[in-house]
C-alpha cells in the first residue's frame, strides 16, 4: 500500500505565491524516506499535506491519497500515521506544562494535550499506556512534568504518544532539533529501533538525521520536489549544494552524512 500517493499537488496561500507546485511524490508502506530542503522551501506545508491539515487550492486535476484515502477524519488517521512536531512539543512546554509523562501519553486516546477530569480510560488503554512507556524506557519519567523534562525526554513521550495507536508509519519535523550530541545521538537509536516496525519519514533540514535505515529521500527547492530517489544516488554534493544554494561538500561515513566544507 502507498502510504503518500501526491498527484500534481500545489498550495497557494494567497493564490498568486505557490508554497508548493505541482509535488508528485509516492511514500510506500515500509520505505523509510527523509524529505530535504532548507528553511521556507515548503517542508513545514508538505507535512500538513501528509497529516492531511491542509488540502491542495488548484484549478488543476490533482490527486492526495493518504493509505490509499482522498478523504479522512483526522482520529481515525492517527491509527495509521503517528505524528511528532515541534507545535505539539511546543503546547506541552507553554499550554499543558504540569502533564506527565504518563499524561501525554494516555491522552493520545483523546487527541487532548493532557488528562482531562471528564476523560474516562479503559482497562485496555491504561494497559496499552503501561506497555509503550516499558517498551521505550520512559518508567523514570512516568510521573515527571514536561516543564520539568529536558527536550530529548519530551520528544520520547511524544514518539510514545504517536505509538499508541500503532501506526503503520511515523512522520518527524526535524525530531532532533534542539538536542544535545548525547540526546541526539540516543533518539537515533531509537528511530533505528522503530524503524523495523514501520515506515519511517522526517521532514527536515539536517543531515544528521539521515540515519542508515533511510532508504530514499526527496529535495525540496524553490517550492517544488527537486529531485527524489534512492538516498545512495541523490545525496551528493551537487545535489545537496543545489537544495541550501550553497556550495558544500558533502562526505559519507558509517552511512552518515556531514558537511565536511563550505565553498
Amino acid at each position: 500500500m502507498n502510504i503518500i500517493n501526491f498527484k500534481n499537488v500545489s498550495v497557494s496561500y494567497d493564490y498568486r505565491f505557490a508554497v508548493l507546485k505541482n509535488i508528485n511524490l509516492t511514500i510506500k508502506e515500509g520505505e523509510h524516506w527523509v524529505i530535504l530542503g532548507a528553511n521556507g522551501s515548503g517542508k513545514t506545508t508538505l507535512l500538513k499535506l501528509m497529516s492531511n491539515d491542509l488540502y491542495p487550492n488548484t484549478n488543476c486535476e490533482f490527486k492526495k491519497e493518504i493509505f490509499g484515502q482522498e478523504k479522512w477524519n483526522i482520529s481515525e488517521l492517527k491509527n495509521y500515521l503517528g505524528l511528532v512536531t515541534g507545535d505539539l512539543q511546543n503546547e506541552f512546554i507553554y499550554n499543558a506544562k504540569n502533564s506527565t509523562a504518563y499524561d501525554i501519553i494516555i491522552s493520545s486516546f483523546y487527541s487532548s494535550l493532557g488528562k482531562m477530569q471528564h476523560h474516562i480510560y479503559t482497562k485496555k488503554q491504561i494497559a496499552k499506556t503501561n506497555e509503550i512507556i516499558k517498551e521505550l524506557n520512559l518508567s523514570k519519567l512516568r510521573n515527571k512534568k514536561s516543564y520539568q523534562m529536558s527536550t530529548g525526554e519530551l520528544r520520547k513521550c511524544l514518539i510514545a504518544r504517536a505509538l499508541i495507536h500503532k501506526p503503520k508509519a511515523l512522520l518527524l519535523d526535524e525530531p532532533s532539533s534542539g538536542l544535545d550530541m548525547k540526546a541526539q545521538h540516543e533518539f537515533i537509536l531509537l528511530l533505528k529501533q522503530l524503524s523495523k516496525k514501520l515506515s519511517i519519514i522526517i521532514i527536515t533540514h539536517h543531515l544528521e538525521e539521515i540515519f542508515e535505515e533511510i532508504t530514499n529521500v526527496a529535495l525540496i527547492h524553490n517550492n517544488i520536489i527537486y529531485k527524489q530517489g534512492k538516498k545512495n544516488i541523490l545525496m551528493t554534493s551537487a545535489n545537496v549544494s543545489k537544495v541550501f544554494d550553497l556550495k558544500l561538500n558533502i562526505k559519507e561515513v558509517n552511512h552518515r552524512y556531514f558537511v565536511e566544507n563550505i565553498f
